[in-house]
């Protein structure tokens, strides 16, 4: 196995990992440009750029594309975040060249035929219906917008019907051209590769890109609060979310071996006490993410609307546990070991490997070796995830309320106020 990466002369970065063993190739294009890098009158642009880019281009049609890759037994999609796109495929063993110069013409050469784009408004806006529909998804959104309120990583990723239903062909081309810049760019690939053909396909390809300074993004602004929505479920979502740090910071790794034994998994504290103890929902988790300035922990649970006090007051008290007496041993290993685990069993996948190298190079400006990634696991101590533990004790939450119909509001609220002993500013959101 060999790990390479070569910067083209207009700052384009190209990285592969070959992978002997397989038959296969992941590749893809990851973008630095995402949600958070929209202006509020361009909501959800990013989105429909990315559904765009498979509706047809001056070589291709729509179903042109589809026939293309599936011709080959390949497949193809994307995905947008907060802070970068990608559109990534997936084919046999020396087919690679096909599926990226299938993605250089989606990136470069799409048409935004006024038929499709509505067409695709309309699909979207189908989609936007259909997570408001599912709790989960509508409680994750509402806890967002109450963490980062008047921002763009507040903001639904889809965006809204009405701010989908605005955009036009002239706002894509405006967006891509500001935000899709060659030094933004990583062509990343991971599999049955050969790293000097795959480099001189990308040059081939995208070598005409220039260089152009792009808007920078705005700076995280964390707040907290609460949010809800009067709409009724049939049972009620939870979110706590609380303040963490950023993937650039020392302590984010004991942010998440804190999660994992706080609410990572079946051994877990909030498994243990809340599920197995008390009986009081089904399943309770906890989860870390970051970006490059700014972090969250998050709390999820669904239980009955009468429970949503009693299982918060739980929740409070194991971190505020954790916080003062730190993990015992056996936590701390058992933590540790899931962590390790899940990431060297997801690096046996291509297309983990091809995303990680992408979102390194765009994080860290450098690929960081499994190996060292072990090490920082490994590193972290006791007092390390007590005081990342202390730091989320005393963060001001965000907390966000789904299926409790009118009581939503008021329960998010009383959430608040365990979590911090203190009442919260109520941000006025939700439905």
């Amino acid at each position: 196995m060999s790990t390479n990466v070569t910067t083209l002369s207009n700052g384009l970065r190209v990285a592969s990992h070959a992978m002997g063993h397989l038959e296969t190739v992941s590749l893809g294009v990851w973008v630095a440009s995402g949600a958070r890098h929209e202006r509020p009158e361009q909501h959800g642009l990013s989105h429909l750029l990315e559904h765009m880019a498979f509706k047809g281009t001056s070589e291709r049609t729509a179903q042109r594309i589809a026939e293309e890759i599936e011709d080959i037994g390949g497949d193809l999609n994307a995905a947008t975040g907060l802070d970068m796109t990608a559109y990534y495929a997936r084919v046999l063993k020396g087919d690679d060249h096909i599926a990226l110069n299938i993605l250089a013409d989606i990136l470069l050469n799409s048409s935004f035929d006024a038929g499709e784009l509505d067409k695709e408004r309309t699909v979207i806006q189908q989609e936007i219906a259909a997570a408001q529909d599912d709790p989960d998804d509508l409680v994750f959104e509402l806890a967002q917008e109450a963490a980062f309120p008047d921002q763009a990583l507040g903001r639904p990723i889809l965006g809204t019907e009405a701010s989908v239903g605005a955009l036009q062909a002239k706002d894509l081309r405006a967006f891509l051209a500001e935000h899709y810049t060659p030094e933004a760019m990583i062509v990343s690939a991971a599999g049955a590769i050969d790293h000097e053909k795959l480099v001189r396909h990308v040059e081939a390809l995208f070598g005409g890109l220039t260089r152009r300074e792009s808007r920078g993004e705005q700076k995280a602004r964390y707040e907290g609060g609460v949010a809800a929505s009067a709409r009724p479920f049939e049972q009620s979502h939870v979110v706590i979310g609380l303040p963490g740090p950023s993937y650039l910071e020392d302590d984010f790794y004991a942010a998440q071996v804190f999660s994992g034994l706080f609410g990572g998994g079946m051994s877990s504290r909030l498994f243990q006490e809340i599920r197995e103890n008390r009986g009081l929902c089904y399943a309770i988790y906890s989860s870390v993410w970051g970006l490059r300035d700014a972090g969250m922990l998050a709390v999820h649970a669904a239980t009955g609307p009468d429970r949503i006090e009693q299982l918060a007051a739980i929740v409070a008290e194991q971190l505020n546990d954790i916080a003062g007496e730190g993990p015992s041993a056996a936590e701390l290993q058992r933590s540790s070991a899931q962590l390790k685990a899940g990431l060297l069993m997801a690096l046996e996948s291509s297309s983990v490997r091809a995303e990680q190298m992408a979102r390194h190079l765009l994080t860290y400006n450098e690929l960081i070796p499994a190996k060292e990634l072990v090490a920082r696991v490994d590193a972290v101590t006791r007092d390390g995830v007590r005081d990342v533990a202390e730091r989320f004790a005393s963060s001001v939450p965000s907390v966000a309320v789904v299926g409790s119909g009118k009581k939503s509001r008021s329960q998010a609220q009383r959430t608040a106020d365990i979590m911090t002993r203190t009442p919260l500013r109520a941000v006025a959101l939700g439905t």
